[in-house]
């Protein structure tokens, strides 16, 4: 025993003797029933009918079977609930909850460029490089972002011309809506006491939808040629006549296609003609063919742009010129007039590639312009005189002196048949009533412009007649839009903090004066949508 592990137990407290618990008395069954009745009588002799007291009674004194009963009965009564409940989730996918849920009216949400956080008064640094252009003065150097909002607002407001129809609440939309029901009522009413004002009154009355004067509303877009910009000079850029299309092209030996929308401006192709640096190129008449001539060239390139196929043209039977280098295309269409040297202007068909007939003025030629239906031409000499020729007979049928023109450089004729303009290498471009340059041999500038200071060397008006662009590649900048109802000049072309236009050496607008471009010095074909315009 000796060897037997012996754990000790842990000695026993101390502890009270345990009281011994009470016996619950005897069950009398025989007291028990007499007591129950006694109670019984008792609650018959209050009068205790209602549901509630029978339901206490039979707990207090007795029926435990009936009320076991009845308890399981409710308790099999909730089970079904409970799985008919299940059944319609399953059903329709929704909860009842869900449903009231649903139809309580749920919160508005606001929109998603509202942010709670503008409400703050909270300052904004205006010194970030973002937020430089939106200062007015050097004293908000910190802003308000209500006022930040409110002067990004004003900023675009300005860029678009006005409030976007898209950005107008419908409560505004609805007022211009019942405000044009209004007017064209109103329009039926007066129409015949309109048309007797027109009568009375003449050209004195403007169109409402007349070009106003003053500002030209206007938007910078992406250079036109931006997708391939050019590698040297521009000497070309011009809008197809019917497309959605502009022609770049320059001395970097390439004439390139550009689709305007005026945000991306993809390119659709470009050519490259070797040992051709592109001195001027035009689309013909239909628009289905590229002209291309060069410098010191007496070939040229013909590109047809629906085969896509480029032919040189090396020699044309009745041309004694060393080059080819200016030329204008004929509104009649498959027709060129040459620009040669010594005074002469040779009419050029495209179809049998010879000159059909030779016109002669006196000095060099320094610009030819076609009248709106082809049937006269206007020849500016380098002497400063101006002739007219026509076209059937090839017979000069006027001729005048620029007004103080010492060498004439560019002339422009509307397409409207009623303006003429000559520039000149003072700068000076004087513009005239064509009718009078037809027909008088002293016709009177109706106005002189003077805003370029070196000589005029590219001229333009916008199909509509109502803009006259004027240029000079002497000088960076050098460009001016002329509003021609009012003679005067927009005071907001160019302006700009960095310099985009450079030197221009071409001008021209899109077939409905929604976009004007120019070929400048850099490579580049700065693009302005004109927002008066609506369409291309």
């Amino acid at each position: 025993m000796e060897d037997v592990d012996v754990i000790a137990l842990p000695e026993a407290e101390d502890r009270a003797p345990a009281k011994k618990r009470p016996r619950p008395p005897k069950f009398n069954a025989r007291q028990e029933a007499q007591s129950r009745q006694r109670n019984v009588r008792r609650l018959a002799a209050l009068g205790a009918e209602d549901g509630s007291v029978q339901l206490l009674e039979a707990l207090v004194f007795g029926a435990e079977d009936e009320l076991v009963e009845r308890l399981v009965e409710q308790v099999d009564e909730q089970q079904v609930d409970t799985l008919l409940l299940e059944d319609g989730v399953g059903e329709s996918g929704e909860s009842e909850a869900e449903d009231e849920a649903r139809l309580q009216p749920q919160p508005t949400r606001g929109a998603a460029w509202v942010d709670e956080d503008d409400e703050l008064e909270e300052e904004v640094d205006m010194k970030h490089r973002y937020r430089r252009d939106l200062v007015r003065g050097e004293a908000e150097s910190t802003m308000t972002k209500q006022k930040l909002q409110q002067r990004m607002r004003e900023q675009f407001q300005r860029s678009m011309g006005g409030t976007p129809s898209w950005a107008e609440s419908s409560a505004v939309k609805k007022r211009k809506k019942k405000r044009r029901d209004d007017e064209d009522e109103d329009e039926d009413e007066d129409e015949d006491e309109e048309d007797d004002l027109l009568r009375r009154t003449g050209n004195f009355v403007a169109s409402p939808d007349s070009l106003p004067s003053g500002v030209l509303r206007m938007k910078k877009c992406l250079h036109a040629n931006s997708a391939r910009p050019s590698e040297d000079r521009l000497s070309t850029v011009q809008f197809h006549p019917s497309a959605q299309v502009v022609m770049t092209a320059g001395l970097d030996q390439s004439v390139s296609l550009f689709q305007v929308d005026g945000k991306t401006n993809p390119k659709i192709q470009s050519i490259h003609l070797d040992r051709f640096p592109v001195h001027k190129a035009q689309f013909s008449h239909d628009g289905e063919t590229v002209i291309a001539t060069s410098l010191k060239n007496k070939m040229f390139y013909l590109y047809d742009m629906m085969e896509g196929r480029v032919t040189p043209v090396h020699t044309v039977r009745g041309l004694n010129e060393a080059r080819v280098k200016e030329f204008t295309v004929c509104p009649e269409g498959g027709a060129l007039l040459l620009t040669g040297t010594n005074g002469y202007l040779h009419l050029l068909t495209l179809k049998t590639k010879e000159v059909v007939r030779s016109m002669k003025i006196n000095g060099d030629v320094s610009g030819v312009a076609f009248s709106h239906d082809g049937s006269k031409v206007f020849a500016n000499s380098e002497e400063g005189e101006v002739y007219v020729w026509d076209m059937r007979s090839s017979r000069c049928v006027n001729r005048f002196t620029d007004d103080g023109c010492v060498k004439g450089t560019s002339i422009a004729a509307s397409p409207n048949g009623r303006y003429l303009a000559c520039g000149s290498q003072s700068g000076v471009v004087n513009l005239y009533s064509q009718e009078a340059c037809l027909n008088s041999a002293n016709p009177k500038p109706l106005r002189a412009v003077m805003n370029l200071l070196t000589s005029a060397t590219s001229l333009a008006f916008n199909p509509s007649s109502e803009i006259l662009a004027i240029a000079s590649r002497a000088e960076d900048e050098a460009v001016r839009l002329v509003h021609l109802s009012s003679l005067t000049v927009f005071s907001n072309f160019p302006v700009s903090k960095k310099k985009i236009v450079y030197r221009a050496s071409c001008l021209d607008f899109s077939p409905h004066s929604g976009f004007f471009s120019l070929a400048n010095n850099k490579g580049h074909a700065p693009l302005f949508r004109l927002l008066h315009y609506k369409d291309f």
